[in-house]
Parts: structure tokens; sequence; C-alpha cells
């Protein structure tokens, strides 16, 4: 048997206010509205009527006035009667706030006086935790008006960090903020920052990607600039000292000049993954650990293990030593 559709409990109740006021308009001269026998004639339960009835009054739209009983009320009078002293009360806490703002800021001066010379901000602000650095990329990110570069190494990025990031960088991009975002090999194999790629891409932003480690940091207008601090991953130093951020502006040019494009739309994964395999044998050769060469390429030591493995298949190799060695002289024909 087909189930009867259910009316929503708010169209019920919406449907019962305007019937019943309805009803006590009927009553110009003010007669008391026997709720039994208008829900009779309504046809709503009485409880209903009743609860209608109540909350009538307190919208203002009954009134109950001496020897008349319950006479409707205009909406434009129920109006002034109800929102009368909430926009008193509106009215008083404005006064409130903006007495509480401008003692507060009395205290402005102080702050800034504590922060540099001449009451000028220092020119470079330790940030010591994350949800202090992400305000400050996200205050950043809202006063730029031309250029970001992000520089993000270690792989692919986190959930978490992508879904705090990406509404914030696309009305960035919406703003005609130009961006340019420079990871790191690995980050092409992670389906989340891959998705993210696609989209920024779409507004306009530039991706690539390089083998090796590089320094995080961002830099806002060649003007500030957020560097990763050592020994603390979730702080970070704001700088805004000149000489400072156009060396950062210059050591970001040279990177993205060695960088791959990172074109979501083409497959450039096997000739990624030989460059990734190649740095791996390179920094072995160095004599770094496995772990140590993973870290820095921004993968699981488990996969860097596996690059290894193929490359050395690849190569005849018996050793990682000799695979560098055999590695260097194939580069070494190909460039003759």
């Amino acid at each position: 048997m087909k189930a009867k559709s259910r009316i929503p409990q708010q169209t019920v109740i919406e449907e019962t206010l305007q019937r019943v006021y309805g009803h006590a308009l009927s009553h110009p001269f003010g007669d008391v509205i026997d709720v039994e026998a208008t829900a009779a004639q309504l046809g709503f339960p009485v409880t209903d009527v009743h609860a209608a009835v109540a909350e009538l009054t307190d919208m203002g739209l009954l009134r109950d006035r001496p020897g008349r009983g319950l006479v409707a009320v205009a909406p434009d009078e129920a109006v002034s009667r109800v929102l009368g002293p909430l926009e008193f009360e509106l009215r008083t806490r404005r006064v409130q706030i903006e007495e509480t703002r401008a003692r507060l800021q009395s205290f402005t001066p102080l702050f800034e006086a504590s922060r540099g010379v001449g009451g000028q901000p220092r020119q470079v602000e330790i940030i010591e935790n994350l949800d202090d650095v992400r305000t400050a990329i996200t205050e950043l990110s809202a006063t730029c008006t031309s250029e970001i570069l992000t520089a993000q190494p270690g792989g692919g990025r986190r959930e978490d960090v992508l879904v705090e990031a990406a509404p914030r960088d696309y009305e960035t991009l919406r703003r005609g903020v130009e961006m340019r975002i420079l990871y790191q090999h690995t980050a092409r194999s992670s389906r989340g920052t891959h998705s993210y790629v696609e989209q920024v891409t779409r507004l306009g932003a530039e991706v690539r990607t390089l083998d090796d480690q590089f320094m995080r940091f961002l830099v806002f207008d060649r003007e500030r600039a957020l560097i990763a601090t050592p020994g603390n991953p979730a702080g970070a130093a704001l700088v805004r000292d000149p000489n400072v951020v156009a060396f950062l502006v210059e050591a970001y040019e040279r990177l993205w000049l060695s960088a791959e494009p990172f074109v979501v739309e083409a497959d450039a994964q096997p000739e990624i993954a030989d460059a990734l395999k190649e740095a791996i044998v390179r920094l072995l050769t160095t004599g770094l650990t496995d772990e140590a060469v993973a870290r820095r390429l921004g993968m699981s030591v488990r996969t860097c293990r596996r690059h290894v493995a193929e490359l050395m298949a690849s190569l005849n190799a018996e050793s990682r030593f000799q695979a560098g060695y055999l590695l260097a002289l194939q580069e070494q024909s190909e460039s003759e």
C-alpha cells in the first residue's frame, strides 16, 4: 500500500496561525474567541487552536483588551509593540560595542610600540603555533593584491591542510591575484593534491614540481614572507625585512626555472618517476641513508626502496654505487 505523503509540521503550524488569525479578524467587535468553537469551525484540533492563540498573542497579533477580550491587532501595530523593545536593546548594544571598541583600541599604541622601534612592526615576528600561522596566512592572503609565491615541499599535502587552504586560495585567485606554487615530484601521486591543483590551475594558478627538497616559505606581494622555523614544524617566522624578502624571491625564481610544470591533463608520470629514481640514486651515492633520502624527497622509505630496486634492475647494477656510476655514464653518452 502506497504511503500517504506527510505535510511538513511547520506548514501545518503556519496554516493554523493564518486561519485562526483570520477567524479573529471576523470578530471586529472583540467577542471573546471561543477556542472549541473556533476549532470546530476551522476543522483543527482544539490543542492546535490553543497553541495558535498563545503564539499569536506572543507575536502581538492578538491582544487582550480589558472588557473586550482577545481581539485581532493590525500587523503594523504588532511590529511596533513587539520589535520596539528589541530595537531599543539593539541600539543600546551598539553604543556599548562602540564604547568597548574605542576602549580596546586605546591600547593599540602600547602594543605597536612593543613590536618595534618607533611603533613600526618588527622586521621578523615569530609565530609559535599552527592556528596562528593559519590565521596569518588568511590575513596576508586577504590583503594581498598582486602575487603569492608558495614553496611547499614534502610530497602530497594532507587532506586537512587542503580543506583549510582550498577555499581561501580559490577566493584569492578570483580576486585576480597571481599565484605560483612549487611542490616536490612526489606530490603528483597524491589524489587530493592532484584535485586541488586541477582547481587552482583552472582559476589561473601555475604549479610546478621539483625532485629535491627545498625550503618551505610563502611570499606575499614581494613585501612580506612566511618561512618555516627550525625545530618547530607548527610555527613560522613572519618576515617584513625587504632585503630578506628579496632574497627569498630570487631563490624562488631559481627554483621555478628548474621545476617541471604540473599539467593535470597530461600524463607525465613516467618521466617524473624516472627523474625521482635518478635523484634517489644520486643522493644514496653521497652516503645518505634510505630514511634521509625518503625524507628529503617527500616520500615513504618503502617507496624509496622500490624506486631504487627498479632502477638497479633496469641498469643491471649490483650495488647502489654501481647504479650511480652507470647512471652518470648513461647521461654522459646521451649528452654527447
